[in-house]
C-alpha cells in the first residue's frame, strides 16, 4: 500500500491526462474535417412514460386515445416499428439510447434519485452517442430532463452533461419536475390546498374569476376569466406568476407571495451547461425557470438548430420532454386540440380510485401537448409547415435530418389503456412496462408508410446513430465496453430485410445506494392490489406518485415494505420485486423476478413466468398480472410444470439465453474506468476524485460513499489484473 502511494505521483499527470482526454469530447482538426460530408442532421425526441398502449396510429389506445395527430403524420412519413422494447423505467433507457449497453453492464438499474451514489449513475468513462458524434464533426445538445446521472452524488454536479458528452445542455436533471406547490406561490390560506398548484375559476371550490397577477420583478396586472383564457390562475401560471385571487394589485407585492417555491412544470429546476463548460442555475424566482416546461425547451431547441443550420453544421439534438411524467398537471389550454375537457377543476394528486379518471384525463392532455410542442419543433425549424386547416405538411424525403421519436418506458398505472394491464406497467418487465412506440422518419428511409415488426431493443439506437451519422461503433468503442446493440438501419433502407434480433431482453433491479441501504418504503394505492415499493427518498416523492409514505415524518414509520406487509395495513398488497428480468422469442417470453420474502428475513422468493405473447391488433396478447388470470402458462405449480413439448423446449431455451446474458460481464474490482484492467490509470482517477472533494465517485468501491484509501486498497490488492483474461 505504502509503495502503491509513492507510485502515485510518478503517474497521476499522465494517467490524469488520460482521464480527461477519456471524457473529452473535442475533435482534433482531423476529426472535424469529416463534417464535410453530407451526412443527415439527427433530431432524436424522447417522451417520458408513454407506451404503445397511448398511440393509435399503433392500433392501441382505448377508448380514449390521446389525440397525436403530429406524431401520426410523422409516423406515416417514415416507419413504425411496432415491437421495441425499453428498460421499465427512466433512467437505464436513457443510458442506453446513448450507450448501447445494459444495465448488467453500467449498474444503472431503475431511476436515479438523490442517494443513488455514482456507481449507479452513467459514468464519464463510457463512449456516449455525443462524444462519438462530436468526434466525427457533429455538434450535440440535449434539451429538458436528462436523468442520466447527477447532480446529487456526482462529481461534476449540475456539470455532469457537458462531461458527459453534450456542448450544449437546457434542461433539468432530476427524474421530473419538482413537486406542485399546493400553496399556489403562498397564496392558499389555511384549509386550502391548491393540488394542482394554480388558483381554478370560479365555478370550482376556492377558485376565482379576477385576480391579480404578479411576476417576480413585482409587475403585476389584474387578469379577468375569459372565454378563451377561462382560468386567470392558469393564465398567470402560464406566464410565470402568482395569481392572487379577487385582489387588486398594489405595490410591492403582498409579502405572503413566494416566489421560491418550486411548482410542476411551470416552476421548475432550469439548469443550463455552455459549450465552454459554464454553469448556469435558474433560481425559481428567476424568469427563465417560469413558465411552461415543455414550451421553454421547445424554444430553447428551435433556437439551436436554427443556429446550426444557419452555420451549415451537422448536427444531433435531443428533445427530451417530460411528459407524461408525474406530477400530473394541466398544460396550457394553447396547447390543446379544440373541444377538451376543461380539466382545471381537477385534484393532480391523490391515493384514491376515485382520483383515477381524472388523473387519466390530464395524462392525456399532457400527451397532447406533447403532440402540439413536437409539431411546433418541425415547423419552426423549417423541417415541415403547416396546413391551413393547422395539420402538419411532412416530407422528409426533401430534409436533411432524421427524426426518431420514442416513449422512454411504459406508460404508469393510471394513464394505462385498456386493454394493457395498469397492474404490470411501468416499473416491471411485462409488457405494458417495457414495449414502446418508437417511429423513424428522414431522407434515409425507403418506401416510408410502413411497420416492421422485428424485435427491437433499445439499445439498437446506440448502433442507428453511429450508422446514420456514418460511424461504426463498434469499432469506436473500446472492446472493453461490451455493446448490447445490433443493427437498424437495414430496416430503414430495406423494406423486406428479415429479423435480426432472434431474442429481446429487458431488466430491472435495485441501485446502488450508500452502504447499500434501500430507501423508506411507499405505498403506491393507485395500482390494484397496492404495491410497497422502497425507490422513493423522500415523502413528497412518494406523495406526487400516488402513494402513502412509511418513511420519516410518517405518522407510522416502517423500516421495510417487509414491515408494511407484517403490519396487515393493507388486505391485499403486493411488493415490488428487487429485481426482475424478461426475455422472449417470436412467440414466447420468460420472466424471472425475485421478491423479498417476508417471512424469512433476509431470504427472496424467485418466481418464474412463462408467457405467449403477440403484438395483435387492437388486441394483443400480453403478459398479465398472473395473480388474476390463467396466461401464466406455468400455472400455479411453477414453471417448467404444466409445459407442453414445445413450450418447455421455448421456456428452457429463453431460460439458457437470459443466463447467457446475465453473466456475460465479467466483475472487475479495482477497475473504476471500464476498460477491465487495473493499473496505474486507475490510481490516477482515484487520486483525482478524492481529492476533488472525496465524496461518491465511480471509485468508491466498497458503497460508503466516499472515495478514500478504502478504495485505493481495493486498487492495490488487484493491480496488474487483466479482467478480460481471467
Amino acid at each position: 500500500m505504502k509503495r502503491l502511494l509513492k507510485s502515485v505521483c510518478a503517474v497521476v499527470t499522465l494517467a490524469c491526462c488520460a482521464w480527461a482526454q477519456k471524457i473529452s469530447s473535442t475533435p482534433t482538426a482531423n476529426e472535424q474535417a469529416t463534417s464535410s460530408e453530407n451526412r443527415p442532421n439527427i433530431l432524436f425526441i424522447i417522451m417520458d412514460d408513454v407506451g404503445i398502449d397511448q398511440m393509435k396510429v399503433f392500433g392501441y389506445g382505448g377508448r380514449t386515445a390521446p389525440r397525436t395527430p403530429n406524431f401520426d403524420t410523422i409516423a406515416r412519413a417514415g416507419v413504425r416499428f411496432r415491437n421495441v422494447w425499453s428498460m421499465p423505467e427512466c433512467s437505464p433507457s436513457r443510458a442506453i439510447f446513448f450507450e448501447g449497453r445494459f444495465p448488467l453492464r453500467t449498474k444503472v438499474f431503475t431511476a436515479i434519485l438523490s442517494d443513488d451514489l455514482a456507481n449507479s449513475q452513467v459514468s464519464p468513462f463510457e463512449a456516449t452517442t455525443p462524444k462519438l458524434l462530436t468526434a466525427h464533426g457533429y455538434d450535440n445538445a440535449l434539451f429538458g430532463k436528462f436523468h442520466l446521472a447527477g447532480p446529487d452524488n456526482n462529481p461534476f454536479g449540475e456539470g455532469t452533461p457537458h462531461a458527459l458528452g453534450w456542448q450544449y445542455f437546457d434542461g433539468f436533471l432530476e427524474g421530473a419536475p419538482h413537486p406542485i406547490d399546493a400553496t399556489a406561490g403562498g397564496v392558499a390560506h389555511k384549509g386550502v390546498s391548491y393540488t394542482c398548484g394554480f388558483v381554478p375559476n370560479a365555478k370550482h371550490r376556492n377558485g376565482a374569476d379576477r385576480g391579480a397577477c404578479y411576476q417576480s420583478n413585482n409587475s403585476c396586472v389584474v387578469l379577468r376569466a375569459t372565454l378563451d383564457k377561462p382560468t386567470p390562475g392558469l393564465t398567470c401560471l402560464e406566464s410565470g406568476g402568482i395569481f392572487d385571487p379577487n385582489k387588486g394589485c398594489q405595490s410591492p407585492h403582498p409579502p405572503y407571495l413566494n416566489f421560491e417555491n418550486d411548482n410542476g412544470y411551470y416552476v421548475w429546476n432550469r439548469v443550463i451547461n455552455k459549450p465552454d463548460g459554464t454553469i448556469i442555475e435558474f433560481p425559481p424566482s428567476n424568469p427563465g425557470a417560469r413558465g411552461y416546461n415543455g414550451e421553454t425547451i421547445v424554444q430553447s431547441t428551435v433556437n439551436w438548430i436554427n443556429e446550426e443550420t444557419a452555420q451549415n453544421k451537422s448536427w444531433m439534438t435531443t428533445l427530451s420532454f417530460a411528459q407524461d411524467h408525474t406530477p400530473y398537471q394541466q398544460p396550457p389550454a394553447s396547447l390543446l386540440p379544440q373541444h377538451e375537457i376543461d380539466s382545471t377543476g381537477f385534484a393532480c394528486t391523490g391515493n384514491q380510485p376515485r382520483n383515477t379518471a381524472a388523473l387519466r384525463i390530464i395524462s392525456n392532455q399532457m400527451i397532447e401537448a406533447m403532440d402540439h410542442e413536437i409539431g411546433d419543433v418541425l415547423v419552426k425549424t423549417g423541417l415541415a409547415i403547416n396546413n391551413p386547416d393547422g395539420s402538419l405538411d411532412y416530407h422528409p424525403e426533401n430534409t436533411n435530418t432524421m427524426v426518431v421519436i420514442i416513449g422512454d418506458n411504459g406508460t404508469f398505472a393510471p394513464g394505462v389503456k385498456v386493454p394493457f394491464d395498469p397492474n404490470r406497467a411501468k416499473g416491471y418487465v411485462n409488457q405494458t412496462g417495457v414495449w414502446v412506440p418508437l417511429i423513424v422518419a428522414g431522407p434515409l428511409v425507403t418506401n416510408p408508410d410502413r411497420e416492421v415488426t422485428a424485435m427491437v431493443n433499445i439499445a439498437d439506437l446506440f448502433q442507428l446513430f453511429g450508422e446514420m451519422a456514418g460511424i461504426d461503433v463498434r469499432k469506436e468503442v473500446p472492446k472493453s465496453h461490451k455493446l448490447d446493440s445490433m443493427a437498424m438501419l437495414p430496416y430503414l433502407t430495406n423494406p423486406k430485410q428479415l429479423s435480426i434480433r432472434q431474442t429481446n431482453f429487458t431488466q430491472t433491479g435495485n441501485n446502488i445506494h450508500p452502504n447499500l441501504k434501500a430507501p423508506p418504503p411507499c405505498v403506491l394505492t393507485l395500482t390494484h392490489p397496492a404495491t410497497c415499493a422502497q425507490i422513493f427518498v423522500n415523502q413528497g416523492v412518494c406523495k406526487y406518485e400516488g402513494g402513502v409514505w412509511y418513511g420519516p415524518g410518517a405518522p407510522k414509520e416502517y423500516p421495510s415494505c417487509c414491515a408494511v406487509e407484517n403490519a396487515h395495513i393493507y388486505a391485499n398488497m403486493q411488493i415490488l420485486p428487487d429485481d426482475q428480468t424478461a426475455t422472449r422469442n417470436d412467440v414466447y417470453k420468460l420472466i424471472v423476478k425475485h421478491t423479498p420474502d417476508c417471512s424469512n428475513p433476509g431470504q427472496e422468493v424467485t418466481t418464474k413466468e412463462f408467457f405467449k405473447i403477440n403484438e395483435d391488433v387492437p388486441v394483443p396478447k400480453i403478459d398479465h398480472d398472473e395473480e388474476n388470470n390463467d396466461d401464466n402458462l406455468c400455472s400455479k405449480a411453477g414453471c417448467p410444470h404444466g409445459l407442453n413439448p414445445e413450450q418447455k423446449m421455448n421456456y428452457f431455451q429463453l431460460l439458457a439465453d437470459m443466463r447467457k446474458t446475465l453473466n456475460s460481464e465479467p466483475p472487475c474490482p479495482g477497475d473504476g474506468d471500464e476498460d477491465k484492467k487495473v493499473n496505474d490509470r486507475d490510481v490516477a482517477n482515484w487520486l483525482h476524485f478524492n481529492q476533488h472533494n472525496g465524496l461518491s465517485s465511480w471509485y468508491d468501491f466498497n458503497y460508503d460513499g466516499l472515495t478514500n484509501a478504502a478504495d485505493l486498497a481495493v486498487i492495490a490488492q488487484h493491480l496488474g489484473t487483466d479482467c478480460l483474461k481471467k
